[in-house]
């Protein structure tokens, strides 16, 4: 191999400019931990050709292959003084600490007199670096936000309503937390129905719809739900749509973060004619009277706002969300009823049982939830397991003692392709065991393509 030296000597006598670019650019393939070979070739292509910022560029332009890469960024930097700035700046994608390289970029700017028009690439990279730092500034005001937000959260409260709610919990996973806003490798829509006691008159019906996709514009993720609540024969409904945003920020090689806010605008409407009252009743012969009693106030329109966090590795994941901050007053008639601040923590694992060359053919989740909304609490906890296209779980809903449990969820679900399809049957073991026929759930979920930039970081959580 030819020495370093050597190829910088000949480089001196090389009348054409693209042969030397191109020989300093192979120079430094061939020697790239050797900075000495940095300020030779610097030298010699400097007594060559100008301006003298472009053999900076093929030669940092390798820099990052070397294990040394920082140090022979701070070293080129002090070799050659026009090109220090901008070349030192282009390294820190790859090399962040060497420090100093935004404001030694803008200095060489107007050093140089560079236009956008005349130097793309110094646009583009300066350009990337200042959203990379206004996003930044932007994320931590949106931790301290949610954070700040989610401690208001928990404080004690009173109960005066609670929350529709799903078994299959990761199958509408913005409903679980807004910080999942985002998280799937491309767009992603669920919907899912849920009949609550069928078995009694006026069961709980609910349909819920959502839709979220990643931008790498924003560095998050947005999402939008629609969800509609039937409680009773139709007397009592309530339609609600939220929109959230998610940031996501990679804290280490392998630990992410993700923070949300969310804001909703919710109806409740109430059918009087399906009401009944005490003056409407004939000791005798039943319901036969007409009420005295004057309806009020039959539909309420409120908003209100949530937020959550999401950390999350390659295998695990554990989340938190704070819904109803405002505690909006949802009162039918006369007299304030506050919708209660909703609590909600969650964790889990997505382990691999079993690996063959097309990846991950067996897995297993272990996965905990817990909810307190006013004096409501529920706790939910089970597992996945899923075998090629099937998956299977099952969860303990409640507490464990006779008077708390709820009921034992059982999931069966398949994955095809893009489509995931899941039923889940809440099997009452409460004192309502007779009166309720359990629950029915239904989910379908859809994925379409997976964003193209493949440092995107999805969340490895169950999808039902």
């Amino acid at each position: 191999m030819v020495g370093f030296q050597g190829w910088a000597s000949r480089m001196r006598t090389t009348s054409s400019s693209d042969h030397v670019r191109s020989r300093s650019s192979t120079i430094w393939a061939w020697a790239p931990e050797n900075p000495q070979g940095i300020n030779t070739a610097a030298t010699a292509y400097d007594n060559t050709l100008r301006p003298r910022f472009h053999v900076n560029n093929l030669v940092l332009g390798k820099a990052f292959e070397g294990k040394n890469a920082c140090k022979f960024a701070r070293s080129i930097g002090t070799i050659m003084f026009n090109p220090m700035g901008l070349g030192t700046y282009k390294l820190r994608a790859y090399c962040p600490r060497s420090g100093r390289a935004l404001a030694q970029a803008n200095a060489f700017h107007k050093r140089t007199r560079f236009t956008p028009s005349t130097s793309p690439k110094f646009r583009s990279i300066v350009g990337s670096t200042v959203l990379s730092a206004m996003t930044k500034f932007t994320s931590c005001l949106l931790l301290i936000a949610t954070v700040c937000t989610m401690v208001v959260a928990v404080a004690p409260q009173q109960a005066h309503a609670q929350d529709p709610e799903f078994s299959q919990f990761y199958s509408n996973p913005l409903l679980l937390n807004p910080a999942f806003a985002g998280t799937a490798r491309g767009p992603r829509v669920v919907m899912s129905h849920r009949n609550q006691w069928p078995a009694m008159s006026g069961a709980f019906v609910t349909q819920a719809v959502s839709y979220d996709q990643h931008f790498s514009s924003i560095q998050g993720g947005l999402g939008l739900t629609v969800m509609h609540d039937q409680a009773g024969q139709n007397t009592l409904n309530t339609t609600r749509i939220t929109g959230m945003y998610s940031y996501q920020q990679a804290i280490t090689r392998k630990l992410s973060l993700r923070a949300a806010l969310e804001a909703s605008y919710f109806q409740k409407a109430l059918d009087w004619s399906n009401l009944t009252f005490g003056d409407m009743i004939d000791p005798r012969r039943g319901f036969i009277y007409e009420t005295a009693d004057t309806p009020r106030g039959e539909t309420v329109k409120k908003v209100d706002f949530g937020a959550g966090l999401l950390a999350f590795t390659e295998k695990f994941y554990i989340g938190a969300a704070a819904t109803h901050l405002n505690e909006p007053n949802e009162s039918l008639v006369v007299g304030v009823s506050r919708l209660p601040m909703k609590f909600t923590g969650h964790a889990g694992a997505k382990l691999p049982l079993q690996r063959s060359v097309r990846g991950v053919e067996a897995w297993i989740s272990p996965n905990v939830l817990y909810r307190v909304q006013g004096e409501f609490q529920q706790l939910n906890l089970g597992c996945y397991v899923s075998k090629g296209p099937l998956v299977g779980g099952i969860w303990h809903r409640g507490f464990f003692s006779e008077d708390t449990r709820d009921a034992l969820i059982v999931l069966v679900g398949v994955e095809t392709g893009m489509m995931r399809f899941g039923y889940s049957y809440d099997i009452t073991i409460s004192d309502l065991t007779p009166a309720t026929g359990g629950a029915h759930e239904l989910s379908l979920s859809m994925k379409f393509a997976s964003p193209q930039r493949s440092k995107f970081r999805s969340v490895s959580c169950p999808t039902f």
